[in-house]
């Protein structure tokens, strides 16, 4: 049964969330609005950086930092959000593990489209490992389109030859740009975030014309073997549903290590609300458990 502290969370997203649908620009001040009040951490403090000329916050949270590092790339449609507005989520995540963290700042479409935010995901990265950690220390984590840019972003680095990180974190993973799963129309209803309408807007906005099954948009057309092993958290209750399922599907069927988690009843990117929603707090110690694993296994 939900809690009511979800039930609440519901309402409350029915009435506030942002039309994807409408002027990228009416959207992003729309959202940064809204995260704008998500709150911090106690004990947590933050600081502009840049990752290979990539605009990035270091997100600490006041803890043990020295198992590795966490590089998370926010979710928004790939047209809005950015690492200061969802600086909380990172924070839990990385404080679950004893990690450090960084989110970026990757360009935004429509002014920068496919693939800019996944050269910038790269240059990040790369920027990482040649500071000094190694690749066996870092872990990537998104949610939604930033969860679709982890894995455009892995399958870069992968094809290009690079060390690929020990794990990677996938919250809700938009990874069909085209939209073809079953859940995406069936449900919408359920869904008090996301509509079909809006993401196929952003879709055109980010793609710019590119083909929506071109495998670095939507890597659930991508070959997934060689990945590193990857936790997959989605929502009962998202229209992303078959996103994260279809994803995991292709990934095992690569001989790639993946576990899917279905919550019931949850919704999409449920982790955020960590601070509130008991749910939310349980997501992200299953997360910790999973990335200190990984890690252990190096």
């Amino acid at each position: 049964m939900a809690s009511p502290e979800l039930l609440q969370l519901i309402e409350g997203m029915r009435a506030t969330a942002p039309d994807f649908g409408a002027p990228p620009t009416e959207v992003r001040a729309v959202f940064e609005s809204l995260l704008a009040g998500m709150p911090s951490a106690e004990g947590s403090s933050y600081v502009k950086t840049s990752l290979g000329g990539v605009p990035a916050l270091e997100c600490h949270h006041g803890g043990d930092e020295s198992r590795g590092t966490l590089l998370y790339f926010h979710g928004g449609g790939y047209i809005a959000g950015s690492a200061r507005g969802y600086r909380g989520l990172p924070t839990a995540l990385a404080a679950a593990a004893n990690l450090a963290a960084v989110a970026i700042d990757y360009r935004l479409a429509p002014e920068a489209p496919f693939p800019a935010a996944i050269d910038d995901g790269v240059a990040a990265y790369l920027a990482l490992l040649g500071s000094g950690v190694a690749a066996d220390r870092i872990v990537f984590a998104g949610d939604s389109a930033g969860g679709g840019l982890v894995m455009a972003t892995l399958l870069k680095l992968r094809d290009a030859g690079h060390p690929l990180p020990a794990a990677a974190v996938l919250l809700s993973p938009w990874v069909d740009l085209a939209g073809q799963g079953a859940s995406f129309e069936g449900k919408a209803v359920a869904d008090p975030s996301l509509t079909p309408a809006g993401l196929r807007a952003s879709a055109v906005h980010y793609l710019g014309g590119e083909d929506a099954r071109n495998p670095l948009a939507s890597p659930v057309h991508a070959d997934l073997a060689g990945l590193p092993p990857l936790l997959i958290q989605v929502g009962s209750s998202e229209i992303l549903l078959d996103d994260a399922v279809r994803l995991a599907g292709a990934a095992g069927a690569a001989d790639t290590f993946v576990k899917l988690e279905i919550w019931p009843e949850m919704i999409h990117v449920w982790q955020s609300f960590a601070f509130m929603l008991p749910e939310g707090a349980a997501a992200v110690a299953e997360i910790g458990t999973f990335l200190t694993t990984q890690l252990a296994k190096d």
